[in-house]
């Protein structure tokens, strides 16, 4: 295939041995793609219209929560394929960051499309995928030609993301639901080969997804404050801040990034493509949907904090602490890292405080936060290294007359 001039900048992909950090421009697209993910609290929030959601013909609680995962699989998927990609191809050339910088595009016209993707607005956001799509495919064409083989399972998948907006109920909800079966089954149909991806660039990348989105989740609260100080919602805030403060010091609070990033290199290409999808691709899934279900919980919590808390939010705030631990377990178990029970206790104990956000929204925010608070003080407790004082020799005991005559 023979490219324009100004296009043809195809070098080889970076050598597995070399070290590969990520990029400025990768991490603002990294935040670019974050907003589209929290913009899926919206369709929950929608989703949490209290008793009075079929009276206002909005979505129930159950479909907000579908209609966030039906949006999550087609974005989550291929921002994948953007990381992987640049992994190998880094955005050095213009050419290249030209296209990202389009990709972003593509990504923010999701984003604000997202909030009415199931009602009217689903053409834009098909808009903004076909975008990414025939972005990603320019990418690709950076590196090599062979990838004309994928596109035509993720316009397929495009395809049935603009019918779906011309369609209603359950009918739409299938069009969405095949074009997510098209998109993560298209490895099976055109085989899968492992990738020489470079370690340190994944797990560093996939470490500022996370703390970007957590980022994003204190927004949440600033924007459930609605400008208020009064001293409940000021208490509310800081144990929403706590809560998401826990999530990053399970993430960040050890030395796993070290470990993950020397398990990685440590594999032939193979099963290190098998390492990754389990640890970065699918245990991942769980704690970017559990940050957003806690962010659209907290924001409900933060806007009437000594008042009951509603159902949805109140399941939304506590199975999303479980998602996320759940996640998390996933993610150290494919990676060999060390095992954290108390995270599971604290997960399996987390959907009981759905009682105490019955009762007042402040109380499920405290249990949470004492709950993980507790969690993470005992493993550290349970784990950190046993210090000893060194070993100090015999003892010598020494006369007077053995002194030196200016020391007696």
């Amino acid at each position: 295939m023979q490219l324009p001039g100004w296009f043809a900048e195809r070098v080889e992909p970076t050598p597995p041995e070399q070290e590969l950090r990520v990029s400025t421009l990768e991490l603002f697209f990294d935040l670019v793609f974050v907003f589209t993910v929290t913009q899926l609290t919206t369709l929950l929030v929608d989703g949490f219209a209290d008793d009075q959601a079929a009276s206002h013909g909005q979505a129930a609680p159950a479909e907000g929560a579908l209609r966030a995962l039906l949006v999550f699989g087609v974005i989550w998927w291929m921002y994948s394929g953007y990381a992987w990609l640049t992994n190998t191809v880094p955005p050095v050339r213009p050419a290249r960051r030209i296209l990202i910088l389009l990709g972003m595009a593509g990504f923010l016209l999701m984003a604000l499309a997202i909030p009415t993707a199931f009602d009217g607005g689903g053409w834009a956001f098909a808009l903004g995928y076909l975008i990414i799509v025939l972005v990603h495919a320019g990418l690709y064409l950076q590196a090599t030609a062979s990838f004309v083989r994928v596109v035509p399972f993720n316009l397929a998948a495009t395809a049935l993301l603009f019918a779906a907006d011309f369609f209603d109920g359950g009918l739409a909800y299938l069009l969405w639901a095949g074009a997510v079966v098209l998109l993560w089954g298209s490895p099976y149909f055109i085989g899968q080969k492992g990738f020489p991806l470079h370690p340190a660039h994944i797990v560093e990348r996939h470490g500022l997804l996370v703390i970007v989105a957590l980022g994003e989740s204190v927004v949440a609260i600033g924007i459930g404050a609605h400008g208020s100080v009064a001293p409940g919602l000021l208490i509310a805030a800081v144990l929403g801040l706590a809560l998401a403060a826990c999530l990053w010091w399970s993430y960040f609070g050890g030395e796993d990034e070290v470990a993950a990033e020397h398990e990685l290199a440590g594999s032939d290409p193979t099963k290190r493509t098998k390492l990754i999808l389990g640890a970065y691709f699918y245990a991942h899934i769980p704690m970017l949907l559990g940050i957003v279900a806690v962010a659209a919980g907290v924001k409900k919590a933060i806007g009437h904090p000594y008042d009951h808390m509603h159902i949805g939010p109140a399941v939304a705030l506590a199975i999303g602490i479980t998602m996320y631990l759940a996640g998390d377990h996933a993610y150290r178990r494919v990676l060999a890292l060390p095992p954290r029970p108390f995270r599971l206790v604290a997960a399996a104990l987390a959907p009981v405080t759905i009682l105490f956000g019955l009762w007042s929204s402040l109380a499920q925010l405290a249990t949470l936060v004492v709950l993980l608070v507790t969690a993470l003080t005992t493993e550290h407790t349970r784990t950190r290294p046993k210090t000893s004082l060194p070993p100090t020799g015999p003892e010598v005991h020494l006369h007077p007359d053995d002194l030196p005559g200016d020391l007696r």
